[in-house]
This record gives structure tokens, sequence and C-alpha cells, in this order.
């Protein structure tokens, strides 16, 4: 089993995920619409401001029974 700690973790940076998804979405879609060198650095910079959490590289499935990293259901 999983230490409580990990899995409250995981929670948290789910919910930053849903949070933050269209704000994420939406500099994406301005930084690939970007011509100039200048606002490609000032979505760049945006994307950087947001939590590093909400990113949705950083959640790790875990299994729900007993929350181990690896091998889940």
């Amino acid at each position: 089993m999983a230490k409580k700690s990990m899995l409250e973790r995981e929670l948290k940076r789910k919910k930053l995920v849903l949070k933050y998804s269209e704000k994420r979405k939406s500099i994406l879609n301005q930084l690939k619409t970007a011509t100039s060198l200048e606002q490609i650095f000032e979505f760049n910079e945006k994307l950087q401001k947001l939590p590093r959490n909400s990113s949705p590289l950083r959640v790790r499935n875990r299994c729900w029974k007993t929350g181990r990293p690896r091998g889940f259901f």
C-alpha cells in the first residue's frame, strides 16, 4: 500500500490539471500560432508561470486499490 501522502499528492495534481487545462490549452494554441520571436517568449513565460503540477505529464497512474505506481489496474 502506498503512503497516504503520495495518494493525496496525486489527487492534488489531478485537481490542478483539471483546473488549469483550459488556460494551458489556450496558451499552447497561441504559442503554436505565434509569428515573432517576442510573441513566442511572451507565451512561453505565461506557460512557465502556471503551477508546475498543473501539467498532465506530472500525474502518475496509480492502482485504484493499493496505490501502487507500477503495474496498475
